[in-house]
């Protein structure tokens, strides 16, 4: 099947002709150079009326050392980095080229070798992340849980609505790490589809906060037993202005930016802080510009480079509030995807106090949707 062909495809071709190339103008100029030492000593020989056997065997020994000294210069790299390739292949990530500074292909290649070992290993120390890190959030509820039921098997206590509803709330908690990485996965693939739509903010975000609240609350009564870390002691505030504004966006995409945003800012609250949504109308029609505002630590701004990142953990200068933990650090990097799914922008800003991201959807018009 032919199809059109995409601008990286000629960068390659040109570029394996311009290496092709070059290793023919090497081996050229040792066939060149081979060639006028043979014939330089040839008429030295016949000048100086040498036997014609003694001008073979210099030229024969003068070819092989201008060979070896050409074949060393192309060889010594690729042997270099066929242990490196060897090494990364057996799952050592560390090693990498000397010769990437060289400006030949050679160099180009070296450079491209230790430019897959950096992802590779970036790669394998994620990988090693995501195992520790969902292991840690699978061992507290799943260690809760085990109790609750062992209680209930042995007689200890009685399988009333109490005990079942800290075991339901254990398993709610696992839920939502399985969603969580339900997340990833379609970050990963890229087959989730943007449904956007026309809605009304305040409602929206509105039943957005109560459900956190609520969430919190029914988590707070159990957090003593049960091992959850959520907070519970956070007041949440929605600021809408106007009160009729409108958004065009996906609301399913946008529920999981602002349910996590409030969540890290729940998460790095002071005792009984205050976590406020604000909602103001964007420079396009139907856009949308957010803000999630907490009164935490903040957020040093040499590190507002790596929130988004996966795996960060969000820790913040200062005491850990009570109760908090940094999670999965998966939350605000789906939180990013969600928002650049929407052609939308990001970020953290300055903040007089506490942490403060902004959110920037475009809305309909620079979508071009319907």
């Amino acid at each position: 099947m032919t199809g059109r062909r995409g601008p990286g495809c000629g960068r390659r071709e040109k570029r394996e002709r311009r290496v092709l190339l070059s290793i023919h103008t090497k081996l050229g100029a040792l066939v060149a150079l081979a060639v006028l030492v043979t014939t330089g000593l040839v008429l030295v020989a016949v000048r100086t009326h040498t036997e014609l056997r003694y001008v073979t065997v210099l030229a024969m020994i003068a070819t092989l050392l201008v060979t070896q000294f050409v074949a060393r210069s192309l060889t010594a790299p690729l042997d270099e980095m066929n242990v490196v390739a060897a090494a990364i292949s057996h799952g050592d990530y560390t090693r990498r080229v000397v010769g990437a500074d060289r400006r030949d292909e050679l160099g180009d290649l070296a450079d491209t070798i230790n430019r897959m070992a950096d992802d590779l290993e970036a790669v394998d120390q994620n990988r090693k992340e995501l195992v520790a890190n969902v292991s840690h959030e699978l061992r507290t509820p799943i260690a809760a849980l085990r109790a609750v039921l062992e209680n209930v098997v042995d007689g200890v206590s009685a399988a009333d609505p109490e005990t079942m509803r800290t075991a339901l709330k254990q398993t709610e908690r696992l839920g939502r790490l399985v969603e969580t990485l339900l997340d990833l996965s379609r970050v990963d693939s890229g087959t989730v589809p943007l449904r956007a739509g026309r809605f009304e903010v305040w409602p929206y975000l509105s039943g957005v906060l109560k459900e956190a609240t609520l969430v919190t609350a029914q988590r707070r009564g159990m957090a003593s037993g049960s091992g959850s870390h959520t907070r519970g002691d956070v007041h949440l505030h929605l600021d809408v202005v106007p009160p009729e504004l409108t958004a065009h966006a996906d609301p399913e995409r946008l529920h999981q930016v602002v349910a996590n945003l409030i969540d890290n800012a729940v998460k790095h609250s002071p005792p009984y802080g205050r976590v406020t949504v604000r909602a103001r109308r964007g420079e396009g029609p139907e856009s949308l510009d957010l803000e999630v505002l907490d009164e935490g630590p903040g957020i040093p701004k040499s590190e507002w480079h790596r929130v988004f990142e996966r795996f960060n953990r969000g820790e913040r200068p200062g005491k850990t509030a009570p109760g908090s933990d940094g999670g999965t650090g998966l939350g605000l990097a789906i939180a990013r995807w969600a928002v650049d799914l929407h052609g939308g922008r990001i970020g953290v800003a300055e903040s007089p106090r506490g942490c403060r991201i902004q959110v920037s959807l475009p809305g309909r018009e620079e979508r071009g949707t319907a």
